[in-house]
């Protein structure tokens, strides 16, 4: 896969040279694949939230670069200004940032500074709303009238109606309960599968990162320890408890039942994996007892 977003020994530090000065993340060098679906996990503080707030321009460096397809973001204000339409960034409690009299206009919002005209505008926003599961009866209303979960997927529509080349999702399923979770999920799965998108999800639940990503970036103290597959991520149990974070709980389980002696592969991380990894096992041992 080709490189869509890198970062090289990129350093943000806020509020420099005064006596409050505080280095947030320090030369990461960091990288997204084209289509690829990418989760970042690591304990608040860790640095994460500053630097997916690089990814499209929001923040600039200290030192360090920012490259979106081969170019540094920052090489002119064109630039930059592109590179946000292209890298969409859905931040934490998204809804709070709804502000327009319908539904249809907050989404309409980024389309419109992108200078599109209005047939391709209503396209986007229709196509968006579709994506999220609004229903057009909603597009009309006031999003303020709309329940805790219909905002959120408003507010992610907003994003996607920019059709970025890049999604980058900061905890997107705080504050939800279970079956708004997995609707949002499910929301940001579909977006993926259907335009080859790049997605970054920034998430606190092992158990989503686990069976969503195809890759994880672990931050801590503003640094990248550990990157790779889900399976090898997550087989690192000590490593990532030592540095504040934990492992999935079906991880956890099956880790323990490895020291209770019995033969299971403890770096199971999905419940999926789980089901299959008990049935072998059973399996098994149903054959051994017959021999």
């Amino acid at each position: 896969m080709d490189a869509i977003i890198e970062t090289h020994k990129l350093t943000h530090i806020y509020s420099g040279g005064t006596p409050f000065a505080r280095t947030a993340i320090s030369e990461v060098d960091f990288i997204a694949y084209s289509g690829e679906y990418l989760g970042i996990i690591g304990h608040t503080g860790s640095g994460k939230s500053t630097l997916i707030q690089h990814l499209n321009g929001l923040l600039k460096p200290t030192s360090g670069t920012v490259t979106f397809a081969g170019q540094d973001i920052w090489q002119s204000k064109a630039k930059t200004r592109e590179t946000r339409f292209q890298v969409g960034l859905v931040f934490q409690y998204p809804e709070y940032q709804l502000f327009e009299e319908t539904v249809y206009k907050d989404i309409a919002f980024g389309p419109k500074n992108m200078g599109l005209d209005e047939a391709e505008i209503d396209r986007r926003v229709r196509n968006a709303a579709a994506f999220v599961k609004l229903e057009d009866a909603l597009l009309t209303q006031s999003p303020f009238d709309l329940s805790g979960g219909e905002k959120r997927r408003a507010a992610i529509a907003g994003v996607i109606a920019m059709e970025p080349s890049v999604l980058v999702l900061d905890e997107p399923t705080a504050g939800l309960d279970p079956v708004g979770s997995e609707e949002i999920l499910a929301n940001i799965k579909e977006y993926h599968r259907a335009k080859n998108a790049t997605i970054i999800l920034v998430s606190h639940s092992m158990e989503d990162v686990a069976r969503m990503v195809d890759r994880v970036v672990v931050m801590h103290e503003g640094n990248i320890p550990l990157s790779g597959a889900p399976k090898e991520v997550f087989a690192q149990g000590a490593l990532l408890e030592q540095i504040g974070l934990g492992v999935p709980q079906v991880t956890r389980v099956f880790q323990h039942l490895r020291a209770l002696g019995l033969d299971v592969d403890p770096s199971v991380y999905t419940v999926e994996q789980a089901k299959g990894a008990l049935l072998s096992t059973l399996a098994g041992r149903g054959a051994g007892h017959g021999d």
